[in-house]
């Protein structure tokens, strides 16, 4: 169930700098909270995918450093595996919904075709917007407070993801599931939408003829791995049931 209220109109946005314990400018924050769907309704207004850029590589760098400072024996290819199952739309989205009283989505600038269509708790919007965010904490304080504010929101996920090895590669832990129950190998159904520069991915696993709930990332390799983490995990719930 989400948290975010049924309204037309951001939630204070000083209430989210204050959540997060961040000193920002006004203008910033406001850029940082504007979705492209509003800046163009309201005349071309500045909107937040530059930040959005930034704050993705922001991102990156904190949890990577982490990810490498706190396993010296994994691989490479192990890492890049751990860093995924961390970054990735599902996972921001579901921070960004924790984030305050009333989640992220509630302090978003949205047009209205958007708002119309539940964009407040849409996952693409909700970790673009995340990402807009930490662009605009590291341009505003730096990369020590935005690091900070990395490790306050993703650090329990990092040492769930660590500790959760089977994680590391959904689609080789499901194959191995299904090979063990004898249900052959998983497919995966796919869609898109969006401009090119901005595509959502849905993908479905497909297993001895079970289609299971849509997943969606922005990649088809992101929408892939979530797939089949939500397959996984439902055939293990199965099993768990009818024991």
């Amino acid at each position: 169930m989400s948290r975010v209220p049924v309204t037309t109109e951001p939630a204070d946005q000083s209430a989210l700098a204050g959540a997060l314990d961040v000193s920002l400018d006004a203008g910033l924050l406001r850029r940082a909270l504007t979705h492209r769907s509003y800046a163009y309704e309201h005349g071309g207004l500045p909107h937040n995918e530059r930040l959005e850029f930034l704050g993705d590589a922001v991102l990156g760098l904190v949890v990577t450093e982490t990810l490498y400072r706190a396993h010296p024996d994994l691989s490479e290819g192990k890492l890049a595996k751990l860093r995924a199952s961390v970054v990735n739309m599902r996972a921001l989205a579901d921070i960004a919904r924790t984030i305050g009283p009333t989640g992220l989505g509630a302090y978003v600038r949205l047009g209205r075709g958007e708002e119309a269509t539940g964009g407040r708790d849409k996952s693409s919007i909700l970790a673009d917007t995340l990402e807009s965010l930490l662009g605009a904490i590291y341009l505003e304080t730096g990369v020590e407070q935005a690091a900070r504010v990395v490790h306050d929101l993703f650090d329990e996920l990092m040492d769930d993801a660590a500790n959760l090895g089977v994680g590391l590669d959904w689609k080789t832990s499901l194959q191995e599931l299904t090979a063990e129950r004898s249900l052959g190998v998983p497919e995966y159904l796919m869609s898109s939408e969006g401009p090119d520069h901005a595509k959502t991915f849905t993908a479905r696993a497909i297993i001895a003829g079970r289609t299971f709930e849509p997943c969606t990332g922005r990649s088809k390799k992101e929408a892939e791995q979530v797939a089949a983490e939500t397959a996984w995990r439902s055939i293990v719930a199965d099993d768990v049931e009818a024991s």
